[in-house]
Parts: C-alpha cells; sequence; structure tokens
C-alpha cells in the first residue's frame, strides 16, 4: 500500500464510467514496529488520487481510509463519500491496504502457516503503517507554503471504523479527525453483552420485514436438525439446499446451519434501500425482498425450508450463475476470512451468544472452546482484555476529534458508540441505516438521517482543517 522507503510497484487502475479512478502503489513497510532487532520490510499496497489535490491551499487535507479485512479496492469502490467529500476540501484521497489482507501479504503463501510468520499481523502494526505512510505522503506531496501543515482526516467502516478511531486516539499529533462509520469499538468482553449482536439483528428483521419471517427463521433450526437426523432427510436438504458437498452427518447439518446463520447477518448488514454489490449483488431493501419469498406457514419441515432456500438463493445465487452452495464460503471473496479468523484468535475476540429470545438458535459463549480451536488452528490463543487495555475501552472521554456513526439496522451497533463521549467524539445515529451506510455514495433513497448527517460531516471536516490553520498562522 505504499511508497515509504522505496516504491515497489505502481499501476494504473482502468476503471469503469462512476467508479472510483486511481493509482495503485506499494510502499516498503516495516514488518515490526515494536522492536529494534529486524530491518525487514514488506510491499504494501495502497491507492491513491491526486486529481483534486491543491499544494497552495492552505487547508486541503489527506483524506486516508484506514484499510480492514480484505482488498482495498472493495472498500475504495464502497466508500463514495470520500470521493464525493474530496474535491470540496481539494483533498488528496488515499486507500491504505490493512497488513495480511489483500495483496499485502508480509510472507506471501506462508503468512499464516506459522506463528513466526503470523504474529505481525495486529491492530497496532496496521496503524503504525499507516502513520508512516502519512509521513511519506507528505514528502512526496508537499505544500507549497513552506512547513505549513497538512491535516489528516482518518475515514473507515466497520473494522476499518474502529482504525480510524483508533487512530486519533494513538496518534493526535498526525490525524486530524476521523469518521468512524459503524465501528463496534465496545464489542467486547465486559463492555456489552454477549447476546446484543443478534438482538439488533432479529430487531432489524422484524422492522425490515415483519415478525412473520423472524418466527420462519427461528423455527428453521429445529426443522432442519428434524430432517438431519436421518439418512432420507439429509437427502432431501441436499437436493434442496443444492450444497457442493452432499450434507450426509450431523457436521455437514452444522454447517448447513452455520452458512445460513452468516447470510442472515450478511443480510442486514447490506440491508441498503437501493441495490447495492457489497457483499453480493442485492435488490434494495434485501431483507424484505428475501423475507417476501419465504412462507408464513411453518407447520410443515419440509414447506418451511423451502421457502428458507428460496430467500437464501437472492443472496447466494441472484445472478443464477451458480451451480451449488459452498458451505465454506459466503460469497465475500474480497474479505480476508483466514486474516480476520487468526485477529479473532488473538486481540478482537468480540463474544457472541444467544439466550434463545432471538431468531437465531441458543448458544452460549465459550472461551475455552474458542482459544483451544484458535490453538488447533493458528498455535496462538486469544488475550479477550488486549483491546480493551491497548485502546481504553469505554474510558475514552479524553478522545476528540471522533465522529461514531451507527445505523439502528446494523447488527454491529450493538457494540457502536451510541452517546457522545467527549465534547468534540461524539455520536451519530442513522435510524433505517444500514452498516456504513453514510460512508457509502449518496443516492436519492438514502434515509433522511443519512442525507443529514452527510452534511453535518461537511461542516465538522471544514472546522477541523479551519482549525489546522488557525493553529499554524497564530
Amino acid at each position: 500500500m505504499l511508497k515509504f522507503l522505496a516504491v515497489v510497484a505502481f499501476a494504473v487502475v482502468t476503471v469503469a464510467a462512476n467508479e472510483p479512478v486511481y493509482k495503485t502503489k506499494t510502499f516498503n513497510a516495516k514488518l515490526d514496529h515494536f522492536s529494534f532487532t529486524s530491518n525487514a520490510t514488506f510491499p504494501l499496497r495502497y491507492l491513491i488520487n491526486d486529481t483534486y489535490w491543491n499544494p497552495s491551499s492552505t487547508v486541503a487535507p489527506i483524506f486516508f481510509y484506514t484499510g480492514n479485512e480484505g482488498d482495498i479496492t472493495m472498500f475504495a469502490e464502497n466508500s463514495g463519500l470520500v470521493w464525493e467529500f474530496a474535491p470540496h476540501f481539494e483533498a488528496l484521497i488515499v486507500f491504505a491496504e490493512h497488513r495480511y489482507y489483500g495483496e499485502s501479504l508480509p510472507f506471501g503463501n506462508l503468512s499464516f502457516t506459522d506463528p513466526k510468520y503470523s504474529g505481525y499481523l495486529s491492530s497496532s502494526q496496521a496503524l503504525a503503517d499507516y502513520i508512516d505512510l502519512i509521513a511519506e505522503l507528505k514528502i512526496a506531496y508537499p505544500k507549497k507554503q513552506k512547513h505549513h501543515p497538512t491535516p489528516v482526516i482518518a475515514f473507515g467502516g466497520s473494522y476499518g471504523g474502529m482504525l480510524s478511531a483508533w487512530i486519533r486516539m494513538k496518534y493526535p499529533g498526525v490525524i486530524t479527525g476521523a469518521l468512524a462509520a459503524s465501528a463496534p469499538i465496545w464489542q467486547f468482553t465486559n463492555m456489552t453483552s454477549c447476546d446484543a449482536f443478534n438482538r439488533v439483528t432479529t430487531s432489524a428483521y422484524g422492522e425490515s420485514a415483519n415478525q412473520g419471517c423472524v418466527d420462519t427463521i427461528k423455527k428453521s433450526w429445529s426443522a432442519i436438525d428434524r430432517l438431519g437426523a436421518n439418512d432420507a432427510g439429509r437427502a432431501w436438504l441436499t437436493q434442496t439446499f443444492k450444497p457442493c458437498k452432499p450434507i450426509s452427518g450431523k457436521s455437514n447439518v452444522k454447517d448447513l446451519k452455520d452458512w445460513l446463520t452468516d447470510m442472515w447477518v450478511n443480510l442486514a448488514m447490506v440491508n441498503y434501500p437501493y441495490p447495492a454489490n457489497f457483499l453480493a449483488p442485492l435488490p434494495g431493501h434485501p431483507v424484505r425482498e428475501v423475507c417476501k419469498r419465504m412462507v408464513t406457514d411453518v407447520s410443515d419441515d419440509k414447506k418451511l425450508l423451502l421457502g428458507i432456500f428460496e430467500g437464501a438463493t437472492l443472496y447466494f445465487n441472484g445472478t443464477g450463475t451458480l451451480k451449488c452452495m459452498d458451505f465454506d464460503s459466503q460469497g465475500t471473496q474480497d474479505l480476508g476470512t483466514l486474516g480476520w479468523d487468526y485477529q479473532s484468535c488473538t486481540e478482537m475476540v468480540m463474544p457472541m451468544c444467544d439466550r434463545g429470545d432471538t431468531m437465531f438458535e441458543k448458544v452460549a459463549w465459550d472461551i475455552k472452546t474458542v482459544s483451544d480451536n484458535c490453538y488447533a488452528q493458528f498455535k496462538v490463543r486469544p488475550n479477550v482484555n488486549y483491546v480493551r487495555n491497548l485502546y481504553g475501552g469505554k474510558e475514552i472521554s479524553a478522545s476528540s476529534n471522533i465522529i461514531f456513526s451507527n445505523g439502528l439496522l446494523d447488527p454491529w451497533s450493538s457494540g457502536g458508540v451510541l452517546n457522545n463521549v467527549s465534547d468534540t467524539s461524539i455520536a451519530v445515529i442513522l435510524p433505517g441505516g444500514a452498516h456504513h451506510i453514510d460512508l457509502r455514495a449518496s443516492n436519492p433513497l438514502d434515509p433522511p438521517s443519512v442525507k443529514q448527517a452527510r452534511k453535518f460531516y461537511r461542516s465538522i471536516f471544514k472546522q477541523w482543517v479551519n482549525t489546522v490553520r488557525n493553529e499554524y498562522e497564530n
């Protein structure tokens, strides 16, 4: 993602009309920012657009997207707010890829094979990458007024939003302010109830569709169990859900339920009021559209599950091109599931449970089982208090210049900041909004809350950059 010690790659991305235009560069990032025992580096990818950049301006900022768990191009293509605001602010646009995701793999195919390779994957290492990149960008793109400071506004959605908030907290001398969209910085042990996520998801289905849809999904789990209890039922499930591997045992039945669970969550996250292609090509109001395909007569297990399959098809195979359903994939090829699994086994330990009063199955949070599974896969064990201790948990009243935005239809709002934490670290609530909808490109179908929020952001950003100029001139 970067051009730090040396540029090792450069390419111009050709895109269709109305899509972001950028150059792709790589930067030799330090492998380890926190020891003095190695000078090793690796190429970190970033995307840059200097079309709007005005080095003569006393206020033109760097718009810096703190890349999250996936290929950075996907986030550049789904963060239209950055591109829309840049001309007004004469900003330099940068989307930085997170280490160990996309093409920024420090050890290539070996990156997750052993802790000696994977151990450099952490949020704090990624933030240090970003700070070094910003320093290099200020050298490569200097202001014409000698020594005039360049404001930096961090943007991010979801995990990227967590990083944008944390980079402002950790490096306030570099980062002027941050928009942390749908950032669940409190979705951790002893900060948020482990059942909150499922409760918000269930509420989103009831609000977006109807209670009948919620009840159908809730009853589907026992219907799957009943049919999955014998060979004939499993054969029917295989014929109906068309998995790439037959449902031949209990573990396959669990795979089906996990697959559906992830789908319901993903649909709630991308429940935008207009057609979008973030996690999958979907129509507007996809939760409502999926629920329309499902029957409310749940007296017959097979009828119920045929409806569930019809709904699932809209998400997994809306284009009609898939011949089978891959239970190992949620159709999110641009997301780095292996990297996120690793981080979930080290620092990003977000407890999830269900007490049986949502549309999901009852399940307990068992950190011992989680830890044992992590050790079996990665030879590491989770530290449940790491993020709290590193970034302050809920004791962040000293933070400043952060906008925490959350859509109330978004499951991740359960761990988001929903109240102001200081005079300038403020919460923006978006009724009718899904996962970081405010970070996406403007759309006539945006909820009123999103339209108002964007006007507010623009005024706040203007205050931030003017403060930098005024401090310099005075």
